[in-house]
């Protein structure tokens, strides 16, 4: 069956059309009640960052849930990996996640995590949506849903997420830049890498509901690889609106993207005798991604674009680190969801095992000069299937011969047609063979 109502990640559109509104989520709430009750499991908890609608459509959830007999569990401003790691530790049916991660304030999403702390299968989002199309029924009173609040939530993340660093280490020797997107990590992440004895100098720590994301945060990296320089920090460290996203700065003002943050962690790993199996990446990840690690004798696999489906795939091989490229990365060994501040705490522990710079670290890795095009395009017609477009491509690929390669997809996530091009070529040819593809689209 077709999925009507989610997408990649959850479902994910503007406020107060298309599905995100208090009726919507009313039902929606309801729905995954219906679905993910569980007779010794009664507890949903829900997250959500600091965008203005996330009030409302909190609101909204918390009724539904209770109408259909749970008890909805509010946690206020958490990043997203912290709602997949408490649904797990508190033992609850499942965990819900209000945003809509790197997109701008007027949009919003709500995303599931299983009672196993990971993304929900889409069998499971198919049958929510089947209950979605019913009538809604309320429980009888006496069965109704009771809500509840945890209020040192934000306490008990910091720790966990202190706990993935070695003892034996400490940042008392970094100046670290951070920015937090104005987004769910604006009191968490700081007094993390704080607590453990970092000099902290924060970006973004000040959400007033409409600045999430805005020039800002792991989607936006000049601001702090000018501030980094300008502070002369050892690094920073930036996460996007919902916290599963991480990249990277060196000293120089480099930005450090998730394929190179995956081969930090995966080379340290491997030396620590800690990496078990290969590594997972996506269709998107870099060429020089998988010929360092390749380099390295360490196995890598691509999955579809999505965390969902790299952390399927790490299942499936029992291997224990994956990510993309965007920046979500995975370690299994500490959390089965992309988490930002986990990652940047593992590239922290080479930096310190190995007493190299960040920019030493990222040497091993050569990439591939990458280019993304993003098309608006009619969903009427799908480009996927155009004679025009398909031709093109044929015949950019036939330029590349085996130095390069060609992706097209749709996002999941917005309305947009992804064109990209990968090649061991000059940037500027690179660039071209991808704009006259995504012109092809575009017409």
């Amino acid at each position: 069956m077709k999925k009507r109502y989610f997408g990649t990640d959850g479902i994910r559109g503007k406020v107060g059309d298309s599905h995100i509104t208090p009726e919507f989520a009313l039902k929606l709430g309801w729905a995954a009640g219906k679905v993910l009750f569980q007779s010794n499991k009664k507890t949903i908890l829900i997250g959500k960052d600091p965008r203005i609608s996330g009030y409302m459509l909190e609101a909204a959830l918390e009724a539904g849930i209770a109408a259909a007999g749970l008890r909805p569990t509010l946690m206020g401003p958490m990043p997203t990996p912290a709602v997949g790691y408490f649904t797990r530790t508190f033992r609850a049916a499942a965990g819900i996640m209000i945003s809509a991660s790197h997109n701008p304030y007027y949009d919003n999403g709500i995303k599931f995590f299983s009672s196993a702390g990971i993304k929900i299968a889409e069998s499971v989002e198919l049958k929510i949506e089947q209950f979605i199309d019913k009538p809604l029924v309320c429980v009888a009173s006496s069965k109704l849903g009771k809500a509840y609040r945890i209020d040192d939530a934000a306490g008990r993340y910091i720790e966990f997420c202190k706990s993935t660093f070695p003892q034996k280490y400490d940042l008392s020797n970094f100046r670290i830049v951070v920015d937090c997107a104005h987004g769910a990590t604006y009191h968490i992440a700081p007094l993390v890498f704080a607590e453990l004895g970092a000099k902290v100098i924060t970006m973004g720590v000040a959400p007033n509901g409409m600045n999430i994301n805005l020039k800002c945060g792991a989607t936006s990296m000049k601001a702090i690889s000018l501030r980094v320089v300008k502070e002369k920090a050892d690094f920073g460290i930036a996460f996007d609106g919902d916290g599963d996203r991480v990249m990277m700065v060196d000293h120089t003002g480099y930005v450090i993207d998730g394929d190179e943050i995956l081969y930090i962690i995966a080379r340290n790993k491997l030396r620590a005798g800690e990496l078990n199996g290969g590594v997972i990446g996506t269709k998107m990840s870099n060429l020089g991604l998988e010929q360092a690690l390749n380099t390295l004798g360490i196995a890598f696999e691509r999955s579809d674009v999505g965390d969902r489906h790299v952390v399927e795939l790490m299942l499936k091989n029992k291997w224990n680190l994956g990510a993309e490229n965007s920046g979500h990365v995975i370690s299994a060994d500490h959390i089965n969801t992309g988490d930002g501040i986990v990652a940047g705490l593992q590239v922290m522990r080479a930096i310190c095992s190995s007493r190299m710079t960040l920019n030493e670290l990222r040497q091993g890795m050569k990439k591939y000069p990458q280019i993304l095009i993003n098309v608006n395009y009619d969903s009427k017609i799908d480009p996927m299937h155009d004679k025009d477009v398909l031709a093109e491509v044929k015949r950019v690929e036939s330029l590349l011969k085996n130095k390069g390669r060609v992706l097209l997809r749709k996002s999941g996530t917005e309305n947009v047609f992804r064109v990209m091009v990968e090649a061991d070529e000059q940037e500027t040819l690179v660039k071209s063979y991808a704009q006259v593809i995504a012109d092809k689209v575009k017409r």
